[in-house]
C-alpha cells in the first residue's frame, strides 16, 4: 500500500457538514472548545440514572454558536478489550443523546477511541452519524479519518481537523480499517491546504491529542507541530490529552491552546487533574477575533462546575495572560 496516495484521497472526499446558517455581513461566530469528555464509568452511570453531567455548565455551552469537544472513550456495545492496555474506556450508546444536546461535533482522534478494536470503533461512528453529532479525526477508512468536519454558521465555513500523537498507533485508520488520524507532518500540511482549497473553508482549526500526561507546559514536539500547522494555514490550534491545562502562546498572530485539560472525567485525585478550561473562541472570515477562558472544577463524579477561584488563567510559559472570564481581543 502506498500510504501517501491513500492519504491524498482525503482531500477529495466530501466533508462532513453540520447544518448551514447564512447571514449577510456575518458577525463573528463563537466556538466553545472543551477538553476530554469521558462518558463511561461514573459519568455514564449519572446518565443511566437520568442525570446530565454537563448540566452545571450547560449555559456556558449553549451560549456558543458551535460546541466542540474530545470524545475520550469508545461508544459501543461490541468489540474486545485491547490486550495489554491498562486503561480502557467504553460507554453505552445511550450517552450520545445527552452529548448531542450540548455538542455539535467531537474529535475521535485520541488514545481511547480504539480501546475495543476497529469493530467497536466502526460501531461508534455509526452511532454518531445516527445521532446527528458531527465527528472528525477518525472514520471508516484512512481517507475518512483525514476528512474535515465543516460547520457553517452565518455564512462562515469552519473546518475542524483532528489528530492523535499518543500511542498506540495501531488505532490508526487504514485503507480498509476504521480508525483515527495520525499527525504526520506532511499529511497535516496537505489536510490544511485541502480544507481551504477543496472544502472552501474560511477558517481551519486543528484539534490535537498530544503531549505528556500531567505536564503543565507544552513540550518541544507540541510547539513545533503547532507552528507547522499555523505556517501551513491553520487559524488556531486547540489541544488536549495531558489531563491538566497547559500554557498558551501566540504564534504569527494565531493562538495556540496546548491543553484544555479534563472536562467530564472521573477517577483523578490531584486538583490539577480536576481543573479544566472552557475556551470560547470568536472567529470571522479572517480568523480569530477574540477569545475567553472560563475555568471549571470537576467533582468526584467527573462533573464540571464553573469555578469561583479568583486566580487568573495564566500558567508558566504563557506569552499572553488574562483573568479567567476576560475577553481577549485577537487583533
Amino acid at each position: 500500500m502506498i500510504r501517501s496516495v491513500l492519504l491524498a484521497l482525503a482531500a477529495f472526499a466530501l466533508p462532513a457538514t453540520v447544518a448551514a446558517e447564512t447571514v449577510a455581513n456575518a458577525a463573528p461566530v463563537s466556538i466553545v472548545f472543551v477538553g476530554d469528555i469521558m462518558l463511561a464509568d461514573t459519568p455514564g452511570k449519572v446518565i443511566r440514572h437520568g442525570g446530565d453531567p454537563f448540566g452545571p455548565v450547560a449555559s456556558l455551552l449553549a451560549a456558543a454558536d458551535i460546541r466542540i469537544g474530545n470524545l475520550e472513550c469508545t461508544v459501543a456495545s461490541s468489540g474486545q478489550r485491547e490486550a495489554g492496555k491498562v486503561v480502557t474506556l467504553r460507554a453505552h450508546p445511550r450517552v450520545l443523546k445527552v452529548l448531542g444536546h450540548h455538542f455539535d461535533g467531537v474529535s475521535v482522534a485520541n488514545n481511547h477511541s480504539g480501546d475495543f478494536g476497529p469493530t467497536a470503533f466502526a460501531e461508534m461512528i455509526g452511532h454518531l452519524e445516527r445521532s446527528g453529532i458531527g465527528f472528525f479525526g477518525g472514520g471508516r477508512t484512512l481517507a475518512d479519518a483525514h476528512r474535515p468536519l465543516i460547520v457553517e454558521r452565518q455564512g462562515i465555513r469552519i473546518a475542524f481537523l483532528g489528530y492523535n500523537e499518543f500511542m498506540p498507533r495501531r488505532f490508526e485508520a487504514d485503507e480498509d480499517k476504521a480508525g483515527i488520524a495520525w499527525s504526520e507532518d506532511a499529511q497535516v500540511r496537505f489536510d490544511i491546504a485541502a480544507a481551504r482549497q477543496r472544502h472552501h473553508a474560511d477558517v481551519v482549526i486543528p484539534v490535537m491529542h498530544w503531549g505528556w500526561e500531567n505536564e503543565s507546559v507544552a513540550n518541544d514536539r507540541q510547539r513545533a507541530l503547532a507552528r507547522l500547522m499555523i505556517d501551513a494555514g491553520a487559524d488556531a490550534v486547540v489541544g488536549g490529552h495531558p489531563h491538566v491545562v497547559q500554557d498558551t502562546e501566540i504564534y504569527r498572530g494565531k493562538p495556540v491552546f496546548y491543553s484544555l485539560g479534563n472536562f467530564v472525567f472521573d477517577g483523578f485525585d490531584p486538583p490539577e487533574n480536576n481543573t479544566g478550561w472552557i475556551l470560547r473562541l470568536e472567529v470571522d472570515r479572517h480568523g480569530p477575533h477574540a477569545w475567553r477562558i472560563d475555568p471549571v472544577r470537576i467533582d468526584a463524579k467527573g462533573i464540571p462546575h464553573p469555578s469561583t477561584d479568583p486566580a487568573t488563567c495564566w500558567r508558566a510559559g504563557m506569552t499572553d495572560a488574562a483573568p479567567c472570564g476576560d475577553r481577549v481581543p485577537a487583533r
